[in-house]
């Protein structure tokens, strides 16, 4: 399904980055991200142009060529690994932070990925997210059109054992990004940290 639609000419989602990863970025430390899902590679190319290292993973290898275009363009480099999540190790420890904006998963294969991350943060690692809340169905702007596919906020925060929660909230607003998503919506928003632990002795 991506890989047919990446191959439009356009961008499908555009060029400029998400809105609320472009306010709330500088919750990372500065270091490597890995970027799930992440499509055409607006937001990759921005992280990368504030310094960051990052590692784009998705599934749709046609996405990779229209973001290789914008880093070129943006005259920055971003690793991008085509790779389904099923079969995707995040790794131990790897990550200084980790996103996900509009990566909508099975539910399922959503823990696994969620879960992984909490291990493949480092301390003092952030996890991002933004996606489609499951009241977007009524709205008919953008997202999956299955219930499965929109998690509540209560369900995404329990996917992220012992993380702390930096900002949690479900809020209306109005997501345009390309053609596909296009206008007033209603989205879940994260920033979760991996606190370092002091142990006593």
């Amino acid at each position: 399904m991506w890989d047919a639609a990446y191959q439009e000419e356009a961008y499908i989602f555009g060029t400029a980055p998400n809105d609320f990863l472009a306010g709330a970025y500088d919750h990372f430390p500065k270091g490597d991200l890995l970027s799930l899902g992440e499509g055409e590679g607006r937001n990759a190319v921005f992280l990368a142009t504030h310094g960051y290292q990052v590692v784009a993973v998705d599934a749709a290898a046609s996405g990779f060529v229209k973001g290789q275009k914008l880093a070129e363009a943006h005259q920055v480099a971003v690793n991008w690994q085509h790779a389904d999540l099923n079969d995707y190790s995040l790794g131990k420890q790897r990550w200084d932070g980790i996103l996900s904006i509009f990566c909508h998963l099975p539910p399922e294969l959503r823990k696994k990925v969620h879960l992984g991350a909490v291990h493949a943060l480092r301390p003092n690692g952030v996890f991002l997210l933004e996606a489609y809340a499951p009241a977007q169905l009524r709205y008919g702007t953008g997202g999956p059109q299955s219930l499965a596919m929109l998690p509540t906020l209560s369900e995404l925060l329990q996917d992220f054992p012992g993380l702390k929660v930096l900002h949690a909230q479900t809020i209306e607003r109005n997501v345009t990004e390309g053609t596909r998503h296009t206008g007033l919506a209603m989205v879940n928003q994260l920033v979760l940290k991996k606190e370092v632990v002091s142990i006593d002795v």
